[in-house]
C-alpha cells in the first residue's frame, strides 16, 4: 500500500494500533524519566496521568501533521531532544527536589504541599516549551528552514543526535540496576525478537471472502519486538512475585522488580479522564528554560527533516518539496505549543521508530496513521491504560531504555555515512564535538558556582546551555564544519542532498501527495497571493 491507498478498515485499525504500540516505548519513557526530576517518583497516579496526557496530545499532533502538515504517514510524539535541556533546567539549585519527596513514607500524594512542589516544576517546563515552540512555528511558516538547511550537514546532525541519548546512560543504569537479571532478560528478549527472529514468520489464521479461513505468515517478531519483550518480562516478574522469589523487603536488592510495588495504581486510576490545557495550572516562564529548550527545538527540527525524506522514500511518495517541509515544521511547532499547553512536560517531533516500522510492514498508507492517532487519543482518555503502563517494574523499563537509547545513539552516528570518514578534518570535528559534549556538561554540573556572573537569569541560561550535551556538541560541530575548509563532497553535503533528492517525480504526483486536504488551496481559498507563501506550492 502506498501513501494515497486506503487498506480495508480492519487492516487500518490493526496496523494503526501497531504504529501506536511501536511509538509507545518512547512515549512512556519520557514521563517516567521526567517523574524523578519532577519529584514524582513515589506518586504513580500522577505518573499515569502524565502518560495519558502525552498519549492524548500525540494523537492530536499526529492528526494535524498527517492532515495539514507535511501530509506523510508519520507519527508525532514526545521527543528526547527536549528531555536533555529539561533535565538540565530541573537540576538548577532552585528546582532541586526537597529531600522529603525522595522518601516514600513521607510523601502524601494528595497533600496540597506535595502537589504544589511538583506542579510548580511542571508549569516552569510548560512555559519554556510554549515560548520555544513559537520560534519553531516562525521558522516553519516563514520558510527559513530551507535557508538553514544550507549550513547544516551530517557533521552537525551526527553529534547532536548522538548526544541526545548518550547522557541518559545514568538514568538507564539506575533503572536497570534495580535488578540486573530482570533487565538483561528484557534486553535478551528484545534482541532475540528484533534481530535473531525477525525473519521467522508466525502462521496466523486469517480470513478472505473467496478462500474462507486459512493460515497466513505474519512477521510478528519483526513488528512487535519491544512490546513482546516487555510483556514477557513483565509476566515473568509477576510469576516471581507470586512465588515470592523476589524479596518483599523494600530495602533489599531487587525489590523494585516485584509487580506489586507499583500495583495499587491500577485500582486508584479513574476509568475515564479527559486531559485538558492548563490542567496543572498557568505556565510560568524563565529565560534559562527557554534557551535550553530552544537547543532541543533546533535539533528536533533537523531530525524531523531527515525523517520526512526517509518516510517519503519508504511510503512510495516523491521526496517532499520545500513548501511541504516548511508546513511540516510549522505544524510541529503548533504541536509543541499544544504539548506545552496540555502539560506533557515535553514537546513533539516526528518518530523515527515509526518510519522504521513503515520499512518493515511495507504499508505507507495515510489512513493507517490516522487510525493510529485515534488509538492514541482513546488510550489518553482511558485512565487505566496510563496506569497499567506506569506500573511496569523498574528493571524492565531499564532494560528497554538500554536498547532504545543505544539505537538512538547509533542513528546519530549513522549520519556520518554521507561524509568522507578517511578525512582527518571530519574525524576531528566529530570526535571533538562528541567528547566536548560529554566533558563540558559533566564539569559544568559539578562546578556551577564557578560560572556565576551575579545576574541570576544569565547564570541560569549559562548553566542550562552548558549542561545540555547536545547543545555543546551540536554548536561545536556546526561552527567547525562551516569554518574549517573542506569540499562539499568531503563534508558529505553532496551525498546527503542526493540521497534526499531521489528521482525527479512528476508534479502531478507531488501535488496529489502534498497538497492540502478537502480541496483547500485548489477548490476553495484559491487566492492569487497564496503562491507567495512559503508553505504553499
Amino acid at each position: 500500500y502506498t501513501i494515497t491507498d486506503v487498506p480495508p478498515w480492519y487492516l487500518c485499525i490493526l496496523l494503526g494500533i501497531q504504529h501506536f504500540l511501536t511509538a509507545m516505548g518512547g512515549l512512556v519513557a519520557i514521563p517516567l524519566i521526567l517523574s524523578k526530576e519532577l519529584c514524582l517518583q513515589h506518586d504513580l497516579l500522577t505518573q499515569s496521568h502524565l502518560i495519558s496526557t502525552i498519549f492524548f496530545v500525540s494523537g492530536i499532533c499526529t492528526l494535524l501533521q498527517v492532515l495539514f502538515g507535511v501530509r506523510l504517514p508519520i507519527i508525532q510524539g514526545g521527543t528526547f531532544a527536549f528531555l536533555t535541556p529539561t533535565l538540565a533546567m530541573l537540576s538548577l539549585p532552585k528546582w532541586k527536589c526537597p529531600a522529603w519527596t525522595q522518601n516514600a513514607t513521607l510523601v502524601n500524594a494528595s497533600s496540597p504541599e506535595f502537589i504544589e512542589v511538583w506542579q510548580t516544576r511542571m508549569r516552569e517546563v510548560q512555559g519554556a516549551v510554549i515560548v520555544a515552540s513559537c520560534f519553531q512555528i516562525f521558522i516553519g511558516f516563514s520558510g527559513l528552514i530551507g535557508f538553514l538547511m544550507r549550513f547544516i550537514g551530517p557533521l552537525t546532525i551526527a553529534p547532536t543526535i548522538t548526544l541526545v541519548a548518550l547522557p541518559l546512560f545514568d538514568s538507564a543504569g539506575d533503572e536497570a540496576g534495580q535488578h540486573w537479571g530482570i533487565a538483561f532478560m528484557t534486553i535478551s528478549f528484545i534482541v532475540l525478537f528484533s534481530q535473531y527472529l525477525k525473519d521467522v514468520p508466525v502462521p496466523l489464521p486469517s480470513y478472505q471472502r473467496g478462500k474462507k479461513c486459512y493460515l497466513s505468515p505474519v512477521y510478528l517478531f519483526q513488528i512487535f519486538p519491544v512490546l513482546l519483550g516487555l510483556s514477557l518480562s513483565w509476566l515473568l516478574c509477576y510469576v516471581l512475585t507470586v512465588t515470592d522469589v523476589l524479596p518483599a523487603d523494600p530495602s533489599a536488592y531487587g525489590h523494585l522488580a516485584r509487580t506489586d510495588t507499583r500495583g495499587d495504581v491500577l485500582s486508584q486510576a479513574p476509568w475515564f479522564r479527559l486531559p485538558y490545557p492548563g490542567q496543572w495550572g498557568v505556565p510560568t516562564v524563565s529565560l534559562a528554560g527557554i534557551f535550553g529548550i530552544l537547543a532541543g527545538v533546533i535539533s528536533s527540527m533537523l531530525e524531523s527533516v531527515g525523517d520526512y525524506y526517509a518516510c517519503a522514500r519508504l511510503s512510495g511518495a516523491p521526496p517532499p518539496p520545500k513548501h511541504a517541509i516548511s508546513r511540516g515544521i510549522g505544524v510541529e511547532g503548533i504541536g509543541c505549543l499544544l504539548a506545552g499547553a496540555w502539560g506533557t512536560g515535553n514537546g513533539t517531533t516526528s518518530y523515527s521508530e515509526n518510519v522504521g516500522a513503515l520499512g518493515i510492514t511495507k504499508v505507507g498508507s495515510r489512513m493507517v496513521i490516522i487510525a493510529g492517532a485515534c488509538a492514541m487519543l482513546l488510550s489518553g482518555i482511558f485512565g487505566k491504560v496510563g496506569a497499567m503502563l506506569a506500573s511496569i517494574p523498574t528493571p524492565v523499563i531499564g532494560g528497554m531504555f538500554l536498547v532504545m537509547f543505544g539505537v538512538i545513539t547509533a542513528v546519530g552516528i549513522s549520519n556520518l555515512q554521507y561524509t568522507d570518514m578517511n578525512s582527518s578534518r571530519n574525524i576531528f570535528i566529530f570526535g571533538f564535538s562528541v567528547f566536548a559534549g560529554l566533558t563540558v556538561p559533566n564539569w559544568a554540573s559539578k562546578n556551577s558556582t564557578l560560572l556565576e556572573t551575579g545576574i541570576i537569569q544569565l547564570d541560569q541560561v549559562i548553566q542550562v546551555l552548558l549542561t545540555t550535551g547536545m547543545f555543546v556538541g551540536g554548536l561545536l560541530g556546526f561552527i567547525l564544519d562551516n569554518t574549517i575548509p573542506g569540499t562539499q563532497e568531503e563534508r558529505g553535503l553532496l551525498a546527503w542532498k542526493n540521497s534526499h533528492k531521489g528521482e525527479a517525480d512528476n508534479s502531478q504526483l507531488i501535488s496529489k501527495v502534498y497538497d492540502l486536504p478537502f480541496g483547500i488551496g485548489t477548490k476553495y481559498c484559491t487566492v492569487s497571493w497564496f503562491r507567495y507563501l512559503p508553505t504553499c506550492p
